[in-house]
């Protein structure tokens, strides 16, 4: 049995559907799925209790046990965590207010750093606390992640900042938030194996698109179908099916930038 972690959002659940419910062959294969938000995902891959797991970019340089799988990413255009607030705060002032990041492994986090340094006042939360974090503190900011950013503003609140438009702006390259890894103690033809079935469910849903399957709608957070269609229209693309050259770079560029916040990582 293949321990395997990924996310209740749907571009994870549109991912593997077809391979955890066996819509494909699976070779025989079985897999056991821990679905957590991504932060506890993370913090499971450092402690490494899972084989297969989706983690976020932003905590990939203390995961030394671990190799990055070519399917399952979520990488692209217009799809980067976004700093909000209830009332317009100037960006030179954000370091002096309370910001509630969603995890402190997250892409999101580094995302943030690069973009807005030396920040005093950061608060941990899950990504769907985040909001209302944000409404409830007064001269607060918040980075949103997932079906947030398409929520936030019929909820009172106003983008500051796309942190996912600053890393491009900065770099020219795709948004690298996240992907699957997997152990590299596992025999290497089963790493292949997986790799390739992985792209298969995603080609198998794409297949059956726009239709969402009962696992992908029962797992979403209380979302309606619109918003997980947008959802997977943002986060599962050609990247998810395979990383390619861009997108290997996107996460070179990710990893190398702001050493500073690499080595407060291997440092916990």
């Amino acid at each position: 049995m293949i321990t395997l972690g990924f996310s209740p959002c749907p571009n994870d659940t549109f991912i593997f559907d077809a391979l955890v419910n066996k819509k494909i062959d699976t070779g025989g294969l079985d897999f056991k799925v821990e679905m957590e938000d991504v932060e506890t995902l993370n913090r499971l891959a450092i402690n490494r209790e899972l084989d297969i797991t989706k983690i976020s970019y932003g905590v990939l340089p203390i995961l030394k046990e671990y190799i990055v799988l070519d399917s399952g990413s979520a990488l692209g255009t217009g799809v980067g965590p976004l700093l909000i607030s209830k009332n317009k705060i100037e960006l030179n002032e954000i370091k002096n207010c309370k910001v509630a990041i969603p995890g402190e492994h997250t892409t999101a986090h580094k995302l943030f750093n690069i973009a807005i340094p030396d920040t005093n006042n950061k608060v941990f939360l899950r990504y769907d606390e985040i909001e209302g974090f944000v409404l409830n503190n007064p001269g607060a900011a918040g980075v949103i992640i997932h079906e947030n950013r398409f929520t936030y503003e019929k909820k009172g609140l106003v983008k500051l900042l796309d942190l996912g438009e600053y890393w491009q702006q900065q770099t020219g390259l795709p948004i690298p938030l996240g992907g699957i890894i997997a152990k590299k103690e596992l025999d290497e033809d089963l790493l292949k194996k997986i790799d390739g079935l992985i792209k298969e469910s995603i080609q198998y849903s794409f297949e059956h698109y726009p239709h969402l399957s009962d696992f992908i709608k029962n797992n979403a957070m209380e979302m309606e179908e619109d918003i997980m269609r947008k959802h997977v229209d943002l986060y599962v693309n050609d990247f998810s099916l395979s990383l390619g050259e861009d997108g290997r770079n996107a996460i070179r560029k990710l990893l190398k930038i702001n050493p500073e916040f690499l080595e407060k990582d291997k440092e916990q």
